[in-house]
């Protein structure tokens, strides 16, 4: 017997409640597993495009979603003195006017949460700690509750899935690193940005800052390039730490401000800049969805919108299959693979054009900038590639 009716979904960022949506609206009983004690604040701009606008249009939270919009005119290139050397439009890194939504991701999570709150049983500060499937089902232990049966088994919880590792193994046979770090953080829009954003870039390192929440606040930004580093993922002091050690020594721009900023700020957010690549996404009665089967990296863009496709697919997969998971997830594979593999290749792109390796390769983009014909012909092809990766699967209709 392979159908399932109970479904435990572990992560409450945009994936899992998104996923949990679908499944109540198809007659799924969910329960939603959150490590955070509530909803996690902070994080950064994401873009929401392509096919995953078609998502937000049947959920019906488009329009609530786009007055989300943080209206972002473009990015600046300063260098040293804060002097402007080059500027890049919205539309030149992707974003169709009209069409595609950036928004912070935490205020994407509000939304998704307020929707499907009284249609889950959502669990606050608590893991799993083990899967066991039995005759009855996968057997499900917590860190804090009691034991559970369900059916199946999801894990929408992120780049450091806590389900892959126990039920598919370590993270770092799937885990393909970009060879950078980011952090991000929230301080004050000091600078008096106007919905746009500033990158100070030397080799090897990026440091940035742009508005957010109609210029009320500010996201500040640093991402530098490094081989593997060892640190404990839970201790932001220590990631603090890390970023005054690389970038402590550095005086140009708002570097040393932007450090000083970081010091007090609460919603700190440090991670290797990498993909996660899988043979497959399913195991028995344990699926994955969004960054934990197939993270295309924080500098993509494409993300959010990698989770909203394919928690539609796989909860209207396991509609079409009448719970049989074992059905739903092979089909569900085979709808989401290429479209996840040409949205990691826009992750790629973006990783090698974030941080340059030398003031040569700088100063040749600082250039190019400036001169409107080759202006054109690379914003034309970076949007071309951007919306075919976005556009890159045909939804079927569940309902």
């Amino acid at each position: 017997m392979t159908k399932s009716k109970r479904i435990l979904i572990s992560g409450a960022s945009i994936a899992g409640p998104a996923l949990a949506y679908w499944l109540h609206r198809y007659g799924f009983e969910v329960t939603i597993v959150e490590r955070a004690p509530a909803l996690r604040k902070g994080g950064y701009g994401v873009d929401i495009r392509g096919a995953a606008i078609s998502v937000l249009e049947k959920m019906g939270i488009l329009e609530q979603v786009r007055a989300a919009d943080t209206h972002m005119t473009g990015v600046y290139f300063v260098n040293s003195s804060g002097k402007i050397e080059g500027r890049l439009s919205e539309a030149s890194v992707g974003n169709e006017q009209g069409m595609d939504i950036e928004i912070m991701r935490d205020d994407l999570g509000d939304i998704l949460y307020n929707l499907t709150k009284d249609k889950a049983n959502y669990i606050w500060g608590d893991s799993i700690t083990a899967i066991q499937e039995t005759e009855a089902g996968a057997e499900v232990r917590f860190a804090h509750s009691k034991p559970q049966i369900f059916d199946l088994v999801i894990g929408a919880d992120g780049l450091h899935s806590n389900v892959r590792r126990l039920t598919f193994g370590e993270e770092e046979q799937f885990k393909r690193t970009l060879g950078c770090y980011i952090a991000i953080f929230t301080t004050d829009n000091y600078l008096n940005l106007d919905h746009n954003q500033q990158l100070y870039t030397i080799p090897g390192k990026t440091v940035g800052i742009y508005s957010a929440r109609d210029n009320t606040e500010a996201k500040g930004l640093f991402i530098f390039k490094s081989g593997t580093l060892t640190y404990d993922r839970h201790d932001a002091e220590e990631q603090k730490k890390i970023i005054t050690g690389v970038f402590g020594s550095q005086t140009g721009w708002e570097t040393q401000r932007l450090l000083h900023a970081m010091k007090d700020a609460r919603d700190f957010y440090f991670d290797e800049i990498c993909q996660i690549h899988m043979p497959t996404w399913s195991k028995g009665r344990v699926t994955l969805v969004g960054d934990a089967a197939y993270c295309p990296s924080p500098l993509s863009g494409q993300g959010s919108s990698l989770a909203l496709v394919g928690a539609y697919v796989l909860a209207g997969e396991l509609k079409a299959a009448k719970g049989d998971y074992a059905k739903a997830s092979v089909v569900y594979e085979q709808e989401m693979r290429t479209f996840a593999e040409k949205n990691q290749k826009v992750g790629l792109f973006a990783a090698e054009s974030m941080v340059e390796n030398s003031h040569f390769k700088i100063l040749l983009r600082n250039w190019m900038l400036r001169v409107p014909f080759l202006m054109t012909v690379m914003f034309k092809m970076v949007v071309k590639m951007i919306a075919k990766a976005a556009k890159g699967i045909t939804l079927k209709e569940y309902d």
